[in-house]
């Protein structure tokens, strides 16, 4: 049986300032903070139908609920369309090969709004959450870093008023 080796997330996470990172070319993709502008594509998944339990007598059965079924996909619809304006987005647009599992958090996403939602599903959600790099952790899983926003300059306004410090403050400053 083998043991050790790389795993994801294992050892403590690169750092793109130290030395060590720079050697092993660590350099962390800078994705634009004010999202993906290109063209949304198609969502990849067949449609998911939704059932609700009917009872008749003592027999229980499934039916497909037509109304959650088109609820669902318009959520789901409109879940992909927020996906693809965040700046991860940017970096998907080159890797089709993501596609399906951005589709495949959006369709957990929607079960996990819903009350037939369980442990597992949210559970998976946040994992398919780090692979799309949706979280902290997933941007630096994936070397993906946003840019920092342009801040424009303040327009002058009043100088600060200085406060003088008393001695008790100015002897707990290092």
């Amino acid at each position: 049986m083998t043991r050790g080796g790389a795993r994801n997330r294992s050892g403590p996470p690169a750092d793109e300032m130290s030395g060590r990172s720079a050697r092993r070319g660590l350099d962390l993709s800078a994705l634009p903070n004010e999202g993906y502008r290109g063209e949304v594509p198609r969502f990849p998944l067949s449609r998911r139908v939704v059932y609700r339990w009917e009872v008749e007598g003592k027999v229980r059965r499934q039916v497909a609920d037509h109304e959650a079924t088109d609820a669902a996909a318009d959520r789901e619809a409109e879940l992909w369309e927020w996906a693809w304006r965040t700046p991860q987005a940017a970096a998907w647009a080159r890797e089709s090969w993501r596609w399906q599992t951005v589709a495949m958090w959006v369709r957990t996403f929607v079960i996990c709004e819903s009350s037939e939602a369980t442990a597992a599903d949210k559970g998976t959600v946040h994992r398919f959450a780090d692979q799309i790099g949706l979280t902290p952790a997933g941007l630096k899983e994936n070397g993906w870093k946003i840019a920092a926003a342009q801040i424009e300059p303040a327009e002058a306004g009043p100088a600060p008023v200085e406060v003088e410090q008393t001695a008790t403050v100015r002897r707990l400053r290092a």
